[in-house]
């Protein structure tokens, strides 16, 4: 509940604190005193939009403050520990925001600075605000059917039916997203095909262009090679003047050496090594000249095939690597292009299942909100009884959508409210039949019924009884009274039938102050309030009687 309203510059309300109590509390005062700018500011304290003109005449800026107690089972606890906004022994939540010419406007949440938006999302569960345009909101089939859901305490179920028809609704998205990439893969696949067969045909490996150009070097020399390796075998292995013959002879001298000298055994010893080592040499150049290869159709065949490596180089990236990449790359895409049959077969399959499951939920809520319009229709007919409406029909309807788009954001159906105002005349929707009047009082009837349901604690009602008066204002002053025991009610009203109702009563007054004008704020208790309650019912003149009729109202309030 609000515990405490601070208001400084705000309009012609210069310097004001207000500590409110729990219950029914009304604000009365002359027209034009300043009682809907109380209302203005709990309304930027929860999210409105300010403008500098609300700034007090020559100040630079504005300072509103509001204290809440919230109850620790309020649904918004969890996310305001969560931010730690609150910590977790607090219950009390200080909003205060600044409004200033320079455009700097400024949120504290407990002390802490934090963006406007965070009041947006929260300030709808702390304070619900109605006056006469809000009234306006019963005409939308949404807020509708919204009241039905929330007496019906269907929200939980309605958020379990969104999740599914969002992934619904996703998953068809993905599918036409998936259907488009196949037809354009289609397209493309032939080019693929063709890119796959030529690479795969190519059969390119890493390393074997620098081993294709090593063998096409030695092809080219292959007679200089020849002659060279000739050469070399000659000058080892001529009978009589080659290498190895003079090797022989040398080996034998040395062999004598060592038999006169032993010290020359070491120089015998090396012969015979290098004797070892020219064979192997001789038979190196046997095999290499049995390998040469002198054939020109191979040389033609390594042409062909570095020209074809060079071509795919330039076409695919510069590189073998980048050839192999793009070979790599392309068996990928044409995969997953075969595979897109599969995944479109997965894709419906899985709308099929989610499109049962969204059907599934949105009977349930078909049947919960039929059920839940009865029990509601039932209970804001005698809501309007007591508000002295008996002849007025209303009914709840709840209407199965049609066509091809059965299912919605909100399930498969719609409530309506109907009204019929006169005997006689037939159920119509509420938004053709209804005056102001009888607007301000089927509100008043569904948040009565709403009453135990509904988890906002502050209800505020700014002169909805407008346009009623009598035994009608009356009985609006009670229902109000009765709201208090769920909420904390605060209305501004001309009534003094809805003002004499009151648990609480303040009187919004505006005093000129030397050259400046000033709203001011009382809490009426006693004859205090009994004046007021009598200037309501008389005017100016307020007589002996007049006074009598308003302590007869006081006394006749009760729970």
């Amino acid at each position: 509940m609000l515990t405490e309203l601070r208001i400084t510059n705000f309009a012609v309300l210069g310097q004001l604190s207000l500590s409110v109590d729990s219950g029914f509390t009304v604000l009365t005062g002359e027209t034009g005193a300043g009682k809907s700018l109380l209302i203005d500011a709990i309304a930027l304290l929860v999210g409105g939009r300010a403008s500098s003109d609300q700034i007090r005449h020559g100040e630079d800026e504005a300072q509103l403050e509001a204290a809440f107690h919230i109850p620790s089972d309020h649904p918004i606890v969890p996310r305001l520990r969560a931010q730690g906004i609150l910590g977790p022994q607090d219950s009390h939540l200080i909003i205060r925001r600044v409004i200033a010419r320079s455009g700097r406007n400024r949120v504290y949440l407990n002390g802490a600075m934090s963006p406007v938006h965070v009041l947006e999302e929260f300030g709808g569960t702390l304070v619900d605000i109605h006056g006469q345009h809000d009234q306006q909101s019963l005409l939308s089939l949404s807020t509708q059917l919204d009241v039905l859901d929330a007496f019906g305490r269907l929200l939980e179920l309605r958020g379990e039916y969104r999740t599914a028809y969002g992934n619904w609704t996703r998953s068809h998205q993905e599918r036409v997203e998936l259907a488009a990439r196949i037809q354009q893969g289609a397209q493309r696949e032939d080019y693929l095909k063709f890119q796959r067969q030529e690479l795969d045909d190519a059969a390119c490996r890493l390393g074997e262009e620098e081993t294709l150009q090593s063998e096409r070097r030695r092809l080219g020399s292959s007679r200089r090679l020849g002659e060279l390796t000739s050469e070399a075998q000659e000058r080892i292995q001529a009978d009589g003047y080659g290498i190895l013959a003079n090797l022989a002879q040398m080996e034998r001298a040395l062999g004598e050496l060592a038999q006169i000298d032993p010290e020359m055994q070491e120089a015998g010893r090396l012969a015979a090594d290098a004797k070892v080592l020219l064979k192997e040499v001789a038979d190196c150049l046997r095999g290499y000249a049995d390998r040469l290869d002198t054939d020109p159709m191979r040389l033609a065949v390594i042409e062909d095939r570095l020209a074809l490596i060079q071509k795919l180089k330039k076409k695919y990236g510069g590189t073998v690597e980048a050839v192999l990449e793009t070979h790599g790359r392309v068996r990928e895409e044409l995969e997953s292009l075969q595979r897109s049959d599969i995944q479109l077969e997965e894709c419906d399959r899985q709308i099929r299942e989610q499109q049962q499951k969204v059907s599934r939920l949105a009977r349930q809520l078909s049947l919960k909100r039929t059920e839940a319009a009865n029990r509601m229709t039932k209970m804001v007919r005698r809501e309007l009884d007591a508000l002295k409406m008996g002849q007025t029909r209303f009914k709840i309807q709840v209407i199965v959508n049609e066509g091809d788009e059965v299912f919605g954001a909100d399930g498969a159906d719609r409530a309506e409210f109907l009204l019929s105002a006169n005997v006689g005349e037939p159920l119509k929707p509420i938004s053709r039949v209804a005056s102001g009047g009888e607007l301000s009082r089927v509100m008043l009837a569904l948040k009565s019924v709403l009453a135990d349901s509904d988890r906002v604690p502050v209800l505020i009602f700014d002169e909805i009884d407008t346009g009623v008066g009598g035994a009608v204002a009356a009985a609006i002053g009670k229902r109000l009274r009765a709201l208090g025991r769920f909420h904390q009610v605060l209305c501004i009203t001309h009534l003094p039938q809805v003002a004499s109702q009151a648990q609480h009563h303040l009187c919004v007054e505006k005093l000129q102050v030397k050259d400046r004008t000033v709203t001011t704020v009382r809490s009426l208790t006693g004859m205090s309030r009994e004046s007021e309650i009598a200037r309501m019912l008389g005017g100016e003149t307020v007589t002996r009687k007049v006074r009598e009729t308003a302590a007869e109202l006081i006394a006749g309030a009760t729970d």
